[in-house]
């Protein structure tokens, strides 16, 4: 179990990633300018993450692991099938808007080669989040509210249309209004996956 004092080292060193990342760029990403940035020594940031690659999955783990976190917020104040549906576009759409650097770092990462090496870490955040925010909809699938499909479709049908609205304005589509799209994509995504 890391030490307090680790762990504090993790969290400004992730901190100051995420600031070079939001300020320069993915280029900006280098053990280098960590350096610089946090005084941390070139041995400390080997040990916690061992790679600029390591850094950038803990980074990525990190945010995704924030946005998630903030859907499962909203859905424990969800009590419906229609209210989780809605909870769920809602805080994806406001977690972007609240946090910029963080959504654009994990919809500009999906595809990053820094990923596959590093799957088993980001699962671990990842994966029992996501089994939280699966369960929420397959209890309202088994109860015949939502429509009954494999559980990969089923978060195409929900998150997909919000990632993709992200994705898009974290991108600077002038198409694309965050407002606008928080108050009128919960009720579509909803008549997608209602069942009836």
């Amino acid at each position: 179990m890391p030490s307090r004092r680790g762990e504090a080292t993790v969290d400004r060193v992730l901190t100051a990633a995420l600031d070079l990342y939001a300020a320069k760029g993915p280029d900006a990403l280098t053990m280098t300018a960590l350096i610089a940035e946090t005084g941390v020594s070139s041995g400390s940031l080997y040990h916690h993450f061992g790679s600029v690659d390591g850094l950038s999955a803990a980074l990525y783990a990190r945010c995704m692991a924030g946005l998630l976190d903030a859907i499962i917020d909203a859905l424990e104040q969800a009590r419906t099938a229609r209210d989780c549906v809605h909870a769920t576009v809602t805080a994806y759409l406001r977690y972007v808007r609240d946090n910029r650097a963080a959504a654009l770092f994990v919809h500009a990462s999906s595809y990053a080669a820094f990923l596959p090496a590093h799957a088993g870490r980001i699962a671990e955040v990842k994966a029992p989040r996501m089994e939280r925010i699966a369960g929420r909809l397959r209890r309202h699938a088994a109860a015949g509210e939502i429509v009954d499909l494999p559980e990969a479709l089923l978060e195409m049908l929900v998150i997909g249309p919000v990632a993709e609205t992200a994705r898009r304005w974290l991108a600077g589509d002038p198409g694309i209004d965050l407002a606008e799209a928080a108050r009128l994509l919960p009720e579509r995504v909803w008549r997608s996956v209602r069942a009836g």
